[in-house]
């Protein structure tokens, strides 16, 4: 494998940089147009082990809404966000729920819990 260049844009801030990342045999050698150490971390981490925090929601029965937001508790790598999704598709939690519950604890065998983003009372 030869010498390889990626091109991002930086979702970590507003700032939007434009970086340019060089590998060489999958290695990262190079990482070029972030304004600051965040750009660097989130380009190497990138184009090595890319990962997100999904967000979504979940229906609630005997809530006084029909449905909870929810996000993963931290990043779960970007392979497994279908299956994510299916997994919190197929649940549904009782009210009450409060900010910080647990809906679904390790989601798809990623360690990362999905956690209520949103206060639900009960009827």
């Amino acid at each position: 494998m030869a010498e390889e260049k990626k091109n991002l844009t930086c979702i970590c801030c507003p700032m939007g940089c434009q970086i340019t990342v060089t590998l060489d045999n999958g290695e990262v050698t190079d990482v070029t147009g972030n304004t600051c150490k965040r750009g660097d971390v989130y380009a190497r981490k990138e184009v090595t082990n890319p990962t997100r925090v999904v967000t979504s929601s979940v229906r609630v029965s005997g809530g006084r809404i029909a449905m909870v937001s929810c996000k993963t508790a931290g990043d779960i790598p970007k392979g497994k966000i279908f299956d994510c999704c299916k997994a919190i598709q197929s649940i549904e939690v009782q009210a009450p729920v409060k900010i910080g519950d647990i809906i679904l604890k390790d989601v798809c065998g990623t360690g990362v819990d999905v956690i209520a983003t949103k206060e639900v009372a009960a009827k």
